[in-house]
């Protein structure tokens, strides 16, 4: 997968998430919250942008404060919304109550009658995809319809302008209707990306049994595509052109366990586009990610290039990643 430049289109949600204060307090004990941008591919927008490349949402948020938050807050980071369009009715923003703690961790998500899963066809045909250098999504976009069929409507128009797909697996059950169908269709949007991003377990669900992710993974990577198959702790291994390359972790004292996924593909994305080797980009994209599980938040939280240089310099390296093997 070559990227061209710096500028990427994302396909996916933006909402709000809220953190009982001060950091450590259980959902159920607190007294105050605070705010901020949330929704995976929001979340990866800001990391990008961060990180010295720009970054174009297409989405649908509720036509209401919650929704005009979510657009206040592209705006502070610098992420493009032109095509970030408000559904009136019934639909509602995404919300998520995300505690900033490690142990008895708990997250609360609303994702009723969603707004982004009103997203249409209509939507992603309004979109110039000449002037960028790769199409991103989330798993998300593909649980409802009419998100689905528009998400994969983005993925033929991007196709046809060249663009590389990239593709982060990110399946939340919560979101879909069964788990059938959401490993028919995150299998169809696989098949159609040039690089996908995803954890053991996500590629052992799409494979039909956990210890067949590996196996799943590098089928994928025989077809030609770039694959980030992560294993939490133990590392990742990356799936390019014939090679297998394995990265460890930068341990770090975790806050709290959400955002690193957002986090480590903002950062990886960034440093290919900026230059950096694959395994530079993978090693940039890890650091992205152990810095924001020791933050508060996630779009906040998204390390800027002069943050993660620091990180990297003071940091004394990743960790060893010598086998192969997801654990059972």
């Amino acid at each position: 997968m070559k990227l061209g430049g710096k500028d990427f289109l994302i396909v996916g949600r933006a909402g709000m998430d809220f953190y009982p204060d001060p950091p450590g307090t259980r959902t159920e004990d607190a007294a105050r919250f605070v705010s901020c941008l949330g929704g995976s591919s929001a979340n990866i927008g800001v990391a990008l942008v961060k990180q010295g490349c720009t970054a174009a949402l297409v989405t649908r948020v509720s036509d209401d404060a919650i929704g005009r938050f979510a657009v206040n807050q592209l705006d502070h980071y610098g992420v493009d919304r032109t095509h970030v369009t408000p559904v009136g009715g019934e639909a509602r923003n995404s919300l998520a109550v995300v505690e900033t703690r490690v142990e008895d961790h708990q997250s609360v998500i609303y994702r009723n009658g969603a707004a982004d899963f009103e997203m249409t066809e209509a939507d992603v045909e309004a979109v110039d995809y000449a002037p960028y250098d790769a199409l991103i999504t989330t798993g998300t976009v593909f649980a409802a319809e009419p998100s689905r069929a528009a998400a994969f409507r983005a993925f033929d128009l991007a196709r046809e302008a060249g663009l590389p797909l990239i593709f982060d697996i990110d399946y939340r059950p919560y979101s879909w209707p069964s788990a059938e169908v959401a490993a028919e269709v995150l299998g169809r949007a696989g098949a159609a990306c040039d690089c996908i991003v995803g954890n053991d377990v996500e590629f052992g669900f799409m494979a039909g049994r956990y210890d067949r992710g590996l196996d799943k993974a590098r089928a994928l990577a025989s077809e030609g595509k770039l694959i980030v198959y992560k294993m939490g702790e133990k590392g990742a291994i990356t799936f390019h052109e014939g090679e297998e390359i394995r990265t460890g972790i930068y341990p770090t004292k975790a806050l709290k366990p959400t955002g690193a996924g957002d986090s480590f593909m903002g950062g990886f994305i960034a440093a290919l586009a900026n230059g950096h080797d694959l395994k530079t980009a993978i090693l940039r994209g890890s650091a992205s990610a152990a810095m924001v599980v020791a933050r508060v938040g996630c779009a906040p939280a998204m390390p800027t290039t002069d943050e993660l240089e620091a990180f990297l310099a003071d940091h004394p390296g990743p960790t060893e990643q010598s086998h192969a093997h997801p654990a059972p």
